[in-house]
Parts: structure tokens; C-alpha cells; sequence
């Protein structure tokens, strides 16, 4: 089909030649397991010739002096290309000066995670060895850490200690120069220019500003280096490094003397912020207590490098130690940790909100003890800086300003302290601590592992998710630990006395002068008990009592109507968005994807917040979940002026608390009258009387010279408010996002931000994204007057009475209607936080968390200043223009009589155009069912015709080289490869759909998706019994050959887990983690009980007819090192099939995905906004996620410039229909191309956009038998569409001149803006589309045919090398083995599950491996196990044991000589059991947090667990011997719990929003708990189980039982089955 007919689009010039680069050896390394254990003194290079191993392996054997082997090892998650870069300068490390802007684009450069601990001598006891161990423990964590492209550059790591006197006292005699006065010295760590004049410039002011402070310099000390063993990019750009030693003279105490180095730090650093080298002098530390050394380095080399830490003076009582994962590979050697006083494993969601404040705060911080230079530290944060360096800057602050360390962080990472119960019960104190400061300084909010020290005390925190990990020990010699992970120092367990782990919220301190260790609550309480917390908040601080709404309308229906139409509504608005709030009280949800134009592109006008896009967390912070986790969540909102933070006093509490930011005309009326808060009202009208240009901005300056002038005349609150008795045709209303962003970001300029809250009274406010957008510019509360008048006039309406009366609809009062109505706005507002991993409103506030797409330089720079807005757009007159032609509607005589369908949701006719329309599905599906050539071209017609829909349409190919044969181009057959489909799951859509997509990719070689469900293994066979179409196998389908299989490729693993087991996964070609989703990014899947019928609860190890949500993810993919875990445990299983992770467009994926081709990944897929759906709420579809033009774009550029591009596939998808959409990806740099919607519709699907209700007319998206008899589609129909495509690609490709795809990919010289005129603006600005920083160094087609990236050598290679395991799997025999294990050993066992699944499936495997470990294991222990597969573990473990367990047994206790008591002690991480499919655990000890989280069939039994047990299961049975943490339960749909409750506290911790809790009644129920006890104590000799069976009928009655409501009918859970006969039973399951 060489389409010769087709005319080709108007798209098409002329070019420059194809540039050629040659190919590097690729090199990288991953994992490593125990490789023959060797009693070896230094490094060991270990490298394999067979396969394709990323690089070498280094090992590090240490001889202990007991005798013990210990092994230590790390995995580089590194790049392929050693390429030789040319040498950059780091980044700038400028500080902003006050008046300078946050900018997100700063912001996104620079993101990381890691792994950090700590090790201290609570005798106070300095040592080298405690330096020692430190550098062991970091060496152990090197997997969580990563490294560049050169493959050497560590990403960074550091220690800090205290000062090691005796060291540089040696130097200093050394010098022939007197000893240091240690009481009076202050170090400095510098990293200076590398230029010998930069350096003497800066030295010069350094020390000209100590001298002017009195200091006086005592020498400079070059510290000693090996710089042979720094990696290339980090040698390119490794400073001179000196340490400086200065006397303080003047100050007598160590915290007078701090704040001296302090300020002289702070003078520096401003001095040289106009130097051409000011960039590069950077102070590690300054100090009298604590020294930093740390660079771009890995961590086995910071200790090679340094060669201080080497000497045996170098002695200190603790050390904290940090390895960094940084997304953003560019060498900077400031950013490695630890700072000056936290090292941070983590991601601070808010930064720009928390940066905007600080810069609001410079003019109110006052303190005695900065004795008037306040001005002179200024300013407080830097935007170009990593978000660790602000957090540390801010703590730096206020514990410079006399606050203790852990009471900085208590005030800036508050724990979850609402309806906690111990903190409510036990330390109330603690809650009005935080109920003081909560209103003073917004959370810094993001999951956060914070070690911090003074010098004097040390210590961790952790945030209120508790989304890292942190374990910590204490032995006999009163040494503290703490790490991210267990096993990385050799211990003997017998002298372990304490083991526990922080949990979400907590804190640790090791107070070194007291030599005392305090808890979390020991901590916490001390601190709050230093000030009358309670007293002042009774006396200064109020609440905002609830007004009633009004139980009638206000104003006649036409004035409604008209204001409607004059502030922008549409009936879709009133209809679909507000009526549906008002009548259930949620958000409505709508399927498909948005495949309307953008704001700026379309000819309808839009309201301003449609220019703007939520931004969401993918992979270097999770998203969190807001259903099933809501309890560390909030929307309270403080109002009033917030005093200085650096005082403690009554005033500060004066501040008036409002539960939510929604309010009614009764609640605005009373913060109207509130004396305290001097209340001004701000009119926002603009005057366009004298004419419209230039109308707009006058009027926003003079808002802003109104709200300066009322908050420097007292007012705490301004109100701006479009509501006016009588609208005027020359006064439009401001557009209410506009007028509050430009007065917030006016008061924050001028200072005067802190004085006042923000409040809107607007009728240009009624759904979800609209209240998100305003309180992400500022805006503390919202009236959204007109929008609750629609609800009152919706509820009065005979429609809605109607409705009521015949019982469509719930019967709600006027009341209720309005109260619903804020109740959805609450949910979605939760929702839209918890997708940017924020909890609380109060830090969302003013966080300016969205993309612009649309608007330009002077609309964002008055208003949005500091938000992405990459392709520019409308001007103030442009955007006054578009508010007008909204307000002209009310006053003109011709306008309907109702509101006009914008058509922006549904299509209709005369509407919004949609790019999935229904003539276009009709031109589709003619071609494909008639093999119509004619009919595709008309097709492509109608698609060059259409008006501009996306922002590729604004482009065209321009070639300088002549056409070609059609004949020399590569064929379809070779382009159809690259097609994949997108990833809709079996559930979502139909069998029928789902297996014709699958079997129509297979014939063509391209790959299908199986998306989150599951896959039938009847489907990995061919076919060998069709006759003339049709099978018995697959009856339900046509057209289908021999040959044909109907297995998808790419097999999805997601949040959910469902249907993941072993056999899933090895029966892969290609697995994908689906971090996000085009069409709902941050947030989980949604699966209507009604679809879920008994095949695909099957599929699913689910129940039928249960509703299924998949969680965000956040369980496992929690942050970058975690997602780099998961893709080595499915690399493990699986060592064949690539690996791919599923990103969505957002300013910032360049970054994130740096990471993720660090992490080991195959491929990286670029999803756009406007990807597909089968269910999501309206406001996710239309507002989150960025086009995948500008997602490709920023990724190719981001991964060329840091050398990774060659390291993966680059897939993109969204919205995809043609081979013109193809070909512009290519030359974006996309190597493959995803088809979602467009396959639904050549298999049938005519977008009738009802898949969320089970109706499909065509039984595409159903799961109703006889709607699925209606499916219309063949195989054939959709191999059809992707040969037409690749034809339209091979007929582009001959106009251009060129042979192959491989030659245009990346060539975005090849590509022009088009000569269209856009309704709206003529300022688009497509020149990042257009940029390039080169091409990769391979071809594309050399970077798809790369082997499948390793795991390196692991453990279990050497485990399936054994002839005796060997044989066992092959020949099903039994077989013992004893096998050392450390925490480098990850996965373990679950490459040797794989090759049993493979062999065997889930279940068919009658052998018995028995193996005996001892040690501590790595992340993933047990994943994957299959039936067969009995494990254990003498020792401890880390995160995700038995994650996907589909069978057999872990057993896991502690060794028999412990120093501590194992029921008491943590010896299991986090995330435990997530997605098990089958087999048992048995755990002797704790568990952390989230254990059992998606369980489907495996039994447990544990002694302990953290917060969110058995959340999100669907089966199986666990059992708690001991204490749980909150929210147990949650989201539990199938299986049951059997908790023991010995203190009465449980019920307080059990969500009960699903199950059910009850005594163990059932006397099938207790034979279940107790044969599992028995089975527990059996296996690990447990105590705590002996006793309760000694004394069966005491504890019995002690234990609860949570029932969700599919087993309330089991004879497990319910009474009336008690009389069957014991034979009968067998212990069921769930």
C-alpha cells in the first residue's frame, strides 16, 4: 500500500544534512549480590564477558577483628556512555537578593534522593572508628545513590563530624604556628574558585570581611586530596578545597560565637554575588562544633578522597553520613550533603510557596540577638540552591536565633498531630505546639528523612507520611545508629539492645553532653513544654464558627442567568460540574481524555484558570493518597497577620482558624465584622470607557496601590470581590486569578505580605481547579457566591423537583444542596494536593504549584511571577479582550435565553472541536473495515484540514534535500515495530477490545499493552484452531489466523498490583511501571464495581462486583532510589524483558527522567494530557498533566546534555491519529509511538464517552454479555490503520529525502513554525520546540536493539549456578542450602522464582527449595517467591519483603543471641507483602509501615506493625501479635485481620470506613487465628505466640477481628456457619 493516491499534507519544505556521530562503548553498573565471599583486604573489580554487563563491579571485603566476614558492596546506577563532555562550570550558586524572584524553572533544575545515617557515642567518646564505620555504612547504601554519565561521578556524598582538633592542631605545629584555641576557633570548609587569581580574589574577601567583623584569620589549610580517584565530570568542575581557621574574640558563649561565624557566612556570601567566580566559593561549614566534607563523589571514594578522614586523629563522637540520587546530573559539588546542619533523604513538594514566604518574612524577622543586622543575613533562601540547601538555610535560621534543633524542625516538618490518639490522650502539650506555629510558618511539606546536628546533639526526623525509611539500633556500648537501611556496619546481635524504626512524624535525639537518648514523644514533649502554648491560643486564637447557608434564593433566575453568562459559564458548567456537587456531594467523573484544543489554541473563549495546568508528583516524590490516607491531610486555613517568627508570644496566636478555605455569604459577612481582622473590601473591576488597551494593567495597579495602602492602614484581611448590586457594560470584572495573583505577589514584593490574608468573594469560582489555582496565588479562602446562588436555583427548579420526586436523584434540601456542593469542592481540593504529595492547605497556599500554557511574559510576570510559562501567549490587552467577551453576553439584547453549551466536555455539534470527533471515527472506521485506500485519504484530509487542536499543529517539515523514491525508504513492516498501543486495561474495556488490539499487534511486530489487571495465560499460547475466523479458544472473537496470539507485550505493573504473579511477569516481552497517567497524573486507577465481573476479580484476585481503586503510587515508587528497586526487582524476575517507566509531560520530566535512566530503565514513556481514560474526575481530565510536545522536548534535551539519551528508548503518546503525528515526534526525538484512543476506534469504538457507566453501545469499554455481543472489530481492522500510517510515514519521509526514521529522529531542524493565525494571540513562542542541544551518538534503531540492561551479578546467579538447586528446579527434587546475605543483596530470590514461573507457572512446581539465610537482607526479599520456595532469614530485613509473593514461605526472626526482645524490635522494613498473590510470611519481631498493602491471597502473621496495615487488601488473612499504628484498614475490600488488642487503644486506630470490627465469634474464625499462631511459633519459636497459646482462652477474647463487607458471609467471619463439623473446614484463604 504505498498510498500513492494520498495526497500528502501541506507540511513540507526543505533541509540540512544528517549529522554523524560514532558510537562509545556503553558501560553502567547495577546490583550485586553476594559473589564469592572472600576474606579480602581493598577492592576487588569484578567483571563478566558474557551477556551484556553496564561496566564493573568494585567490592569491598573488610577482615573483622572477631573474625566475622563482612561484606560490603554498592550497585552505580549509572549511564552508558563514558562521553567526554566538554567542561562546564557548575550552575550558579548566587543567592537571590531580596527583591529577586522564586522561580520554578530554578526550582526544577535540581532534585534527589538518597540514602543517610548516622552513627553516635551517647558517652560523648570522640573516636576514629566512629568515622570509620560511617564510611562503611555509606559505602553499603551506594544502591541508593547515583552516578553520572561518565560513569564515575558520584551524584554526591558527605560526612559532617565535630571539629577534629587534634588533626588540625598537628597541621598547625606542623606550620611552626601555636595550637588553636578550641573554644574560641571557628572552621570553615570552602570550596573555592579553581583559577589561582580567583582564588586569591576571593580569599582577599573573605578575609577583608572577617577582619571587619573583628575576627581575626588565623591561616588557611589546603586540605589534602587524591584527586586521581574523582570521577571525569566531577573532576571537570571540582573546586579548590581549603579550610580557613579564624578567632572569635568578642563572644563568650558557643551560640554568640556561632551567630558570629553566621553572620560573617552571610556577609561573604552577598559580597560575592557580582563576582565573575562568586559562584563558585561555596562554605561547606563554619563553625566552632561541626566540619562537612563531601563532593561529587561516590561513596566508596569520599574516603579515598579526603585523605583526613583516613588519619587516625581525624576522631569524633558522631557522624552524619549522605549518599545522593540527584535527578539532575549536572556536577555541582555544593549540592552533595550533608549541609551545614541536615542531611536530607527527600523531596520538599512546596519549595516554591515556602520560598515565597521566606522572602516575605525579610521584613518582619526581628530578634535581641541578631542586635539589629537582621537585614545583613538576608536573604534567607535560594531558588537556584536544591531544595535541601533552603530547608537547611531556614533551620539554619531559627536555631541561630536560639531555637534548639529539634524544636526548628518541629516548627518547619510538622507530624500529623489531628486526631491522633496518643498525642490527643497522652501530650496535649505537644498538639498546641503545633496548634501555635501552625498559622507562623507553613509546613515544609514532601517526604523527608532529616538527620540534623549542632555538634552537641544529633539526631533524625521523619515526615508525616513516613515516606522513607529509617531504622535505628543501640548497643551495649551505647552506640547509636541510624540509616536508611539495616545491615550496612557489621553488628553482633548480641550486643544490639534496642531496635526500632521511625515512623511517620517521629523523632530521635541523641543528646552527646547528656549521653541520654530521647524518643519521639520524649523529644516533642520537653520542647513544648518550654513555653504556655494552651494559654495563649485560649486567649488570642479563634475559630471561625459555621454560618447556615440561605434556605432561599437571592436574586430571580435572569439575573442569574445573566451574571452566568457575564462571569463565563456554560451550561456544561451549571449542568454537568455544579448540579452534579449539589446533588452527591462529589466530583463528577467523565472517561476518555481531553482532546479539546488548549486555552490559548481555541476559538472559544475560556475562563483565565484554563490557561493553567495542575503540576503533580512522578517518581522524585510520590503523590499521596487522599482516600484511603486523608489523616495527614488538611485544608485548615489560618487568617490574620502572622507576627514575627523569631519571637515567641501571645500576639503570635492572634490569628482567626478556618476548617476550610470554602465559605458561604454568612461565614464572609462575619470575618467582615471581625474586629481583629479590620477586614477592606477591593472592588475588581477594570473601566473600559476610554477604551480597552492598556485598561486592564491600570486598573491592576491600582488594586495593588489599594491593598497596599489598606494593609499599611491596619488590615489584616482584604477581600477582593467582583460582586456588585448592578452589572455595568464598561466595567467588566477582573479576571479574580489575575487580580489576587497580582496583589499577592505586590505585597510579598513590597514586604508586606505576612500582615495580611487574602480572601476572594467571586462569582468566577465553581469548581475545583478554580479554588486550587486561587489558593495556589495566594488566596487563603473563597466565596464563591454565584456559584451557591446556581446550586439554590438548581434545587427550586421543577427539573430538579422532579428528579427527586421520581426518584432519579437523592432528595437534598436547599441546604444540603449547598453544603454538598462545598463538601466536593473539599474532596477535590485534597485531591488536587495530594497529587503534588502535599498534605496540607496551608502549604499549598501561595505554592504556585501549575504550568502555564498560554499566556505571556507581562500577564505572568505581574500576576504568576515564577511559574513556568514556555510557550508564551497572551498579553493584558489579549486577556482583556477574552474577559470581555464573556461580559458582553449579559448585556446584550440577542443573547439566548439560556446558557450556551461551550461543547468543552462532550462534543457537540457547533462546540469546541475535539479530535476524536464522530466523522472522523466515521472516515476512520470506513478505511480500516474496507481496506480503503481512498477512504484513509479522505481520512488524513480531514485531519489537515481540522482547526489547530495541539501545539504540533503549529508546526511543518522544511527540507533542503530533494524527494526520493518511494521505493528506497525502509518498508512499513520495519516501521510498524516502533506502534505500540496504550495501556487500557482488561476491566476498562472489553475482552473482545482488549485481545483483538493485542492479536492486530502481534501480527504487525508491534507491542500491545496490557495496562493494571492482569493477563488470562490463555493468551500466551498461538493459535491452532481457527477455522474460517473463529476459535474455540477465544469464542467471543472473529477474523482471527493460526498463528495469532493474543498476548500483550508490554505486561503493565502499576499501584494496584493486580493481577502481577510471577508467571505475568515472565511471560513479558516489556514491563511497564505506570507512574502516571496522561489523563489523571498523580493519581490512582478507578474500576466500577459493575465492571468488575467474575473473570476479571479473577484476573485481579479480587471479588466480583467490588469496586477496585489502585492507589497512587506511592507504596513502592515512593521516591527515585525506590522506583531504581523496582526496576531491578523486575529485572531480576525477568532478566529478558526491558524494563519501561511511564512519565507524564510536566515542566521538570527532563529532570525526573535523568533519574529514571539512571535507575536502570529500558525505556521512558512521555505521556501527554490528553491520554484516555476509563473513569476520572472531570477537573484531572481537563486540568493536570502538560503536552507530550514539550514533555519529549525537555526530556531528549535533558538526557543529551547529561549524556543518558543512548542509555534508553524514548516512547511518547497522546492523541496520536496520523503518520504526520509520527513523524513530528520523531523529530522531537521519540524512537517509538503509542496509539491509545485512535486503536479503540478502528476496533470499533464510535467515543460515545459513557466507558465510566458499563453502557457502551458497541461493548468496547463493557463488561454487560450482551453489550459485548455488539463488538464490531476485527484484528485485521486495526493491522489495517497502523499499515496506512506507516505509509503516510513512508510517503513524508520520500517528499523530505530521506531513507529511514532513524534519520530524522531527533532533528528538529527539520522542523518550522506554520504560517497560521490563531484567534487569540500572534505571540506563541515556539522556539523551545525547536531547539536543539545535538543528537544521540547512537542511531535510534542501535539504541531499540540494545540487550535488556542488567541487574549485574547477583546473588541468585550464584544460587541457580548450583548443580544442587540446579536440579532441583528441573528435575522438582528437594534441596537444603545455608547462604550468608548482607543489605547489597537485593531481590533476593527472585530471579530463581522467575525461572520456576517460566518452567512451571504459579502453581505447577511439585519441588522444594529450602534455603537458610543469615544476615541482613537487602530490599525485596522473597519477591515474586513461588509455591515450592521455602525461605528464611536469621537476622533482619529492609523494605518490600515478599512483594508480589505468589506462593510458599519467609520465614524471618532475629538470631538467637539478641541483646534486645524480638517482639519489641523492628526487623522488617516498610511495604511489606505489597501485592502477594499467595504463600505465607511469618514474621518474629515488627513490621514498619504499610504492611500487607494490597495483599490479595497471602497469610501473615508479625508482632508489631507500623501505620496503614492491611491497607487496600483484597484477600488473604494477616495476624498482629502486638501494637499497630493508625489507619489500619484502610481501603481493606477482601480478606481478614486478626489484630490482638492487650491495651484497650486499637478501635481509636482502625479506619472503619469499609470493614467491620468484631470479636473472634466464629469458631472457624478461631481454629483460622490460632492454627496460624501454631504455625508461627513453629516456625520462628516466637514468645510472644507461645504465651498467647498457653493461655488461649485469656488472649482469645483479646483479639479483634476487621471484616470488610465481601467476607461478612464467610464462616471465618460469621457465627451461623459455627456448627459445621472441623473436618469440614479447611482455613480458608479469603
Amino acid at each position: 500500500m504505498a498510498l500513492s493516491s494520498v495526497p500528502l499534507l501541506p507540511r513540507f519544505g526543505v533541509s540540512s544534512s544528517l549529522a554523524t556521530f560514532s558510537s562509545s562503548p556503553a558501560c553502567t553498573e547495577n546490583g550485586f549480590g553476594g559473589i564469592q565471599r572472600l576474606n579480602i583486604q581493598g577492592f576487588t573489580v569484578l567483571s563478566r564477558n558474557s551477556g551484556r554487563l553496564w561496566g564493573a563491579k568494585h567490592r569491598f571485603y573488610r577482615a573483622q577483628p572477631n573474625g566475622r566476614r563482612f561484606y560490603c558492596g554498592w550497585t552505580k546506577v549509572c549511564s552508558v556512555l563514558e562521553l567526554q563532555q566538554t567542561n562546564k562550570s557548575p550552575d550558579s550558586n548566587r543567592r537571590p537578593q531580596a527583591s529577586e524572584r522564586v522561580n520554578l524553572e530554578d526550582i526544577l533544575a535540581e532534585r534527589g534522593a538518597c540514602g543517610v545515617g548516622f552513627v553516635a557515642n551517647l558517652r560523648n567518646n570522640p573516636s576514629h572508628s566512629i568515622i570509620q564505620d560511617a564510611l562503611t555504612a555509606l559505602s553499603c547504601m551506594e544502591h541508593r545513590g547515583g552516578c553520572g554519565a561518565d560513569n564515575d561521578s558520584g551524584d554526591g556524598a558527605g560526612i559532617m563530624t565535630r571539629i577534629p582538633w587534634s588533626l588540625l592542631n598537628e597541621w598547625f605545629n606542623k606550620q611552626g604556628l601555636p595550637a588553636l584555641d578550641e573554644a574560641n576557633t571557628g572552621v570553615g570548609m570552602v570550596f573555592l574558585p579553581k583559577e589561582e587569581q580567583d582564588i586569591q580574589a576571593a580569599k582577599s574577601v573573605v578575609s577583608n570581611i572577617f577582619q571587619q567583623e573583628g575576627l581575626e584569620v588565623l591561616g588557611w589549610r589546603p586540605v589534602p586530596v587524591n584527586s586521581s580517584v574523582v570521577g571525569y565530570n566531577a573532576k571537570a568542575t571540582m573546586p579548590t578545597i581549603e579550610q580557613v581557621f579564624v578567632k572569635v574574640t568578642r563572644e563568650n558563649t558557643t551560640a554568640d560565637i556561632e551567630r558570629e561565624l553566621y553572620i560573617s557566612r552571610k556577609l561573604i556570601e552577598n559580597a560575592v554575588v557580582s563576582e565573575e567566580w562568586g559562584s563558585e566559593l561555596y562554605f561547606c561549614s563554619l563553625s566552632n562544633q561541626t566540619l562537612v566534607y563531601k563532593g561529587m563523589l561516590r561513596s566508596e571514594i569520599l574516603g579515598q578522597f579526603y585523605l583526613d578522614l583516613q588519619n587516625e586523629l581525624y576522631i569524633s563522637p558522631f557522624a552524619i553520613y549522605h549518599r545522593r540520587y540527584s535527578t539532575n546530573t549536572s556536577p555541582r559539588w555544593p549540592l552533595a550533603q550533608p549541609m551545614r546542619f541536615l542531611g536530607h533523604n527527600g523531596e520538599i513538594n512546596t519549595i516554591q510557596g515556602n520560598l515565597n514566604w521566606m522572602r516575605s518574612r525579610e521584613a518582619s524577622i526581628k530578634s535581641p540577638v541578631w542586635r539589629g543586622r537582621e537585614n545583613e543575613i538576608c536573604p534567607y533562601g535560594n531558588p537556584k540552591a536544591s531544595d535541601s540547601a533552603n530547608l537547611d538555610s531556614v533551620a539554619e535560621l531559627l536555631m541561630r536565633s536560639g531555637r534548639s534543633p529539634e524544636e526548628a524542625l518541629m516548627i518547619l516538618v510538622p507530624e500529623a498531630y489531628k486526631n491522633h490518639p496518643t498525642l490527643t490522650i497522652k501530650y496535649p502539650e505537644v498538639i498546641d505546639f503545633y496548634e501555635y506555629y501552625k498559622g507562623q510558618m507553613e509546613a515544609w511539606d514532601g517526604p523527608a528523612l532529616l538527620l540534623f546536628s549542632d555538634g552537641k546533639t544529633v539526631g533524625a526526623c521523619l515526615d508525616r507520611n513516613g515516606l522513607r525509611p529509617a531504622r535505628y539500633w543501640r548497643t551495649k556500648d551505647d552506640i547509636v545508629y541510624v540509616a536508611s537501611e539495616v545491615g550496612v556496619l557489621p553488628m553482633d546481635e548480641s550486643k544490639v539492645i534496642m531496635k526500632g524504626r521511625l515512623g511517620p512524624g517521629m523523632m530521635i535525639a541523641v543528646d552527646l553532653e547528656k549521653g541520654e537518648v530521647y524518643e519521639n514523644t520524649e523529644v516533642k514533649k520537653h520542647i513544648a513544654m518550654g513555653n504556655p502554648y494552651r494559654q495563649w491560643l485560649d486567649e488570642n486564637s479563634r475559630s471561625l464558627n459555621p454560618a447556615s447557608f440561605f434556605a432561599s434564593t437571592l436574586m430571580d433566575g435572569e439575573i442569574v442567568l445573566r451574571r452566568q453568562q457575564a462571569y463565563g459559564y456554560s451550561s456544561e458548567d451549571v449542568q454537568m460540574i455544579i448540579e452534579t456537587m449539589a446533588s452527591q456531594g462529589k466530583e463528577p467523573t467523565f472517561c476518555m481524555g481531553d482532546d479539546a484544543p488548549l486555552a490559548v489554541l481555541s476559538q472559544k473563549s475560556h475562563m483565565l484558570y484554563d490557561y493553567f495546568k495542575q503540576r503533580f508528583a512522578q517518581v522524585t516524590n510520590p503523590a499521596i493518597d487522599p482516600l484511603r490516607e486523608g489523616l495527614v491531610m488538611s485544608l485548615e486555613v489560618s487568617l490574620g497577620k502572622r507576627e514575627n517568627i523569631l519571637e515567641v508570644g501571645p500576639k503570635n496566636a492572634a490569628q482567626v482558624t478556618l476548617a476550610s478555605p470554602v465559605l458561604n455569604e454568612g461565614e464572609l459577612e462575619l470575618l467582615k465584622k471581625d474586629s481583629y481582622l479590620k477586614a477592606r473590601r477591593l472592588p475588581i473591576f477594570f473601566d473600559i470607557s476610554k477604551g480597552l488597551d492598556g485598561s486592564l494593567k491600570k486598573a491592576i495597579n491600582r488594586l495593588c496601590e489599594a491593598a497596599d495602602e489598606a494593609v499599611r492602614g491596619g488590615s489584616h484581611l482584604l477581600i477582593l470581590s467582583d460582586r456588585a448590586d448592578e452589572l455595568e457594560p464598561t466595567r467588566p470584572a477582573i479576571p479574580i486569578l489575575l487580580a489576587a495573583g497580582a496583589v499577592h505577589q505586590h505585597l510579598i514584593q513590597n514586604g508586606l505580605r505576612m500582615s495580611a490574608s487574602i480572601i476572594a468573594d467571586t462569582a468566577q469560582c465553581f469548581s475545583t481547579h478554580h479554588f486550587a489555582c486561587l489558593i495556589g496565588y495566594g488566596v487563603s479562602a473563597v466565596c464563591p457566591y454565584l456559584a451557591l446562588e446556581t446550586c439554590r436555583q438548581w434545587r427550586l427548579s421543577a427539573k430538579a423537583e422532579n428528579m427527586m420526586r421520581n426518584g432519579k436523584m437523592p432528595t437534598v434540601t436547599i441546604e444540603q444542596a449547598q453544603k454538598n456542593f462545598g463538601k466536593a469542592i473539599k474532596a477535590g481540593l485534597l485531591k488536587i494536593l495530594s497529587k503534588m504529595g502535599i498534605s496540607l492547605l496551608s502549604s499549598y497556599c501561595g505554592a504556585q504549584i501549575f504550568e502555564i500554557y498560554g499566556l505571556g511574559k507581562e500577564v505572568v510576570d505581574i500576576a504568576f511571577c515564577g511559574s513556568v510559562s514556555r510557550v508564551g501567549g497572551l498579553n493584558l490587552d489579549e486577556l482583556a479582550r477574552e474577559s470581555l467577551s464573556f461580559w458582553v453576553k449579559a448585556f446584550s439584547e440577542d443573547t439566548a435565553r439560556r446558557l450556551e453549551n461551550f461543547g468543552f466536555i462532550q462534543f457537540r455539534p457547533g462546540g469546541e472541536y475535539h479530535g476524536n470527533n464522530p466523522e472522523m471515527s466515521k472516515l476512520l472506521h470506513k478505511a480500516v473495515r474496507e481496506k480503503n485506500e481512498n477512504a484513509f485519504s479522505v481520512y488524513q484530509q480531514h485531519l489537515a484540514n481540522r482547526p489547530v487542536n495541539v501545539l504540533r499543529d503549529l508546526l511543518e517539515f522544511a527540507s533542503d534535500r530533494p524527494s526520493i523514491p518511494v521505493g528506497k525508504v525502509e518498508p512499513a513492516s520495519e516501521i510498524v515495530q516502533r506502534f505500540c498501543t496504550g495501556g487500557m486495561s482488561l476491566g476498562a474495556i472489553s475482552r473482545e477490545t482488549h485481545e483483538s488490539i493485542a492479536v492486530a499487534m502481534n501480527r504487525i511486530g508491534g507491542k500491545s499493552n496490557s495496562g493494571e489487571g492482569g493477563e488470562d495465560p490463555v493468551r500466551w499460547r498461538p493459535l491452532s484452531d481457527v477455522v474460517d475466523g473463529y476459535s474455540s479458544t477465544f469464542p467471543h472473537l472473529k477474523g482471527l489466523r493460526n498463528g495469532d496470539t493474543a498476548t500483550s507485550a508490554i505486561k503493565q505493573v502499576a499501584s494496584g498490583r493486580f493481577g502481577v504473579t510471577p508467571t505475568f511477569l515472565v511471560n513479558a516481552d516489556q514491563l511497564e511501571i505506570k507512574i502516571a497517567q496522561g489523563a489523571k497524573p498523580g493519581e490512582g486507577g478507578q474500576l466500577p464495581g459493575k465492571k468488575v465481573s467474575t473473570y476479571i476479580a479473577r484476573l485481579r484476585n479480587s471479588k466480583p462486583g467490588v469496586p477496585l481503586i489502585s492507589p497512587p503510587p506511592h507504596h513502592d515508587i515512593y521516591s527515585i532510589e525506590d522506583l531504581a528497586q523496582l526496576i531491578f526487582d523486575l529485572h531480576q524476575v525477568n532478566p529478558m524483558a526491558k524494563v519501561s517507566v511511564k512519565l507524564v509531560a510536566e515542566a521538570g520530566i527532563g529532570t525526573v527522567a535523568s533519574g529514571v535512566a539512571k535507575g536502570n530503565a529500558d525505556i521512558i514513556q512521555i505521556s501527554g494530557h490528553d491520554g484516555g481514560t476509563g473513569a476520572s474526575p472531570i477537573s484531572s481530565i481537563k486540568h493536570a498533566g502538560g503536552p507530550w510536545e514539550l514533555g519529549l522536548t525537555e526530556t531528549q534535551q535533558t538526557l543529551i546534555e547529561n549524556g543518558l539519551r543512548e542509555r534508553v528508548v524514548l516512547r511518547v503518546d497522546g492523541g496520536f491519529k496520523s503518520g504526520v503525528d509520527v513523524m513530528l515526534a520523531a523529530a522531537m526525538g521519540a524512537d517509538e509511538y503509542g496509539f491509545g484512543s485512535v486503536a479503540m476506534i478502528a476496533t470499533g469504538c464510535i467515543m460515545a464517552r459513557i466507558c465510566h457507566t458499563n453502557n457502551c453501545p458497541v461493548g468496547v469499554a463493557s463488561q454487560r454479555e450482551e453489550l459485548r455481543a455488539r463488538f464490531p472489530g476485527v484484528p485485521g481492522d486495526l493491522v489495517n490503520f497502523f499499515l496506512y500510517v506507516a505509509e503516510e510515514v513512508r510517503g513524508i519521509l520520500t517528499q523530505l529525502g530521506y531513507e529511514k526514521l532513524d534519520d530524522i529522529i531527533g532533528r528538529t531542524d527539520l522542523l518550522r513554525p506554520r504560517h497560521i493565525s490563531l484567534m487569540k494571540t500572534q505571540q506563541l513562542d515556539l522556539s523551545y520546540l525547536l531547539s536543539s542541544v545535538g543528537r544521540p551518538k547512537w542511531s535510534s534503531t542501535k539504541i531499540r536493539q540494545q540487550n535488556v540492561h542488567t541487574n549485574g551479578p547477583v546473588l541468585d546467579d550464584i544460587l541457580l549456578a548450583d548443580p544442587q538447586i540446579s536440579d532441583a528446579i528441573e528435575k522438582e527434587m528437594e534441596v537444603k542450602k545455608t547462604v550468608q546475605i548482607y543489605n547489597v543483596d537485593r531481590s533476593v530470590c527472585g530471579r530463581i522464582a522467575g525461572v520456576i514461573a517460566k518452567k512451571y507457572g504459579d502453581t505447577g512446581y511439585a519441588g522444594r527449595l529450602e534455603i537458610l539465610f543469615t544476615g541482613s537482607a537487602g530490599q525485596s526479599f522473597g519477591c515474586f517467591l513461588t509455591p515450592g520456595m521455602n525461605i528464611r532469614l536469621v537476622g533482619e530485613s529492609n523494605d518490600y519483603v515478599a512483594k508480589g509473593m505468589a506462593g510458599g514461605e519467609i520465614v524471618i526472626t532475629p538470631s538467637d543471641k539478641t541483646g534486645f526482645v524480638p517482639e519489641d524490635a523492628t526487623i522488617v522494613g516498610n511495604t511489606c507483602l505489597y501485592g502477594a498473590t499467595g504463600g505465607r510470611l511469618f514474621v518474629r519481631g515488627k513490621a514498619g509501615e504499610r504492611f500487607a498493602v494490597r495483599n490479595s491471597l497471602a497469610e501473615a502473621v508479625v508482632e508489631g506493625t507500623g501505620d496503614h496495615c492491611c491497607e487496600y487488601m483484597t484477600g488473604g488473612c494477616v495476624v498482629v501479635l502486638g501494637k499497630v499504628g493508625r489507619n489500619v484498614a484502610a481501603g481493606m475490600t477482601g480478606g481478614l485481620a486478626y489484630l490482638l488488642d492487650e491495651d484497650d487503644t486499637l478501635i481509636p486506630k482502625v479506619n472503619k470506613e469499609i470493614v467491620k470490627i468484631q470479636r473472634v465469634v466464629a469458631p472457624v474464625g478461631q481454629l483460622q487465628l490460632k492454627q496460624l499462631i501454631e504455625a508461627h511459633v513453629n516456625k520462628t519459636g516466637s514468645t510472644k505466640g507461645t504465651a498467647v497459646l498457653n493461655e488461649w482462652e485469656k488472649y482469645l477474647p483479646l483479639f479483634w477481628q476487621l471484616v470488610p463487607p465481601s467476607e461478612e458471609d464467610s464462616p471465618e467471619a460469621n457465627l451461623e456457619f459455627g456448627d459445621r463439623t472441623i473436618e469440614r473446614i479447611t482455613v480458608k484463604s479469603a
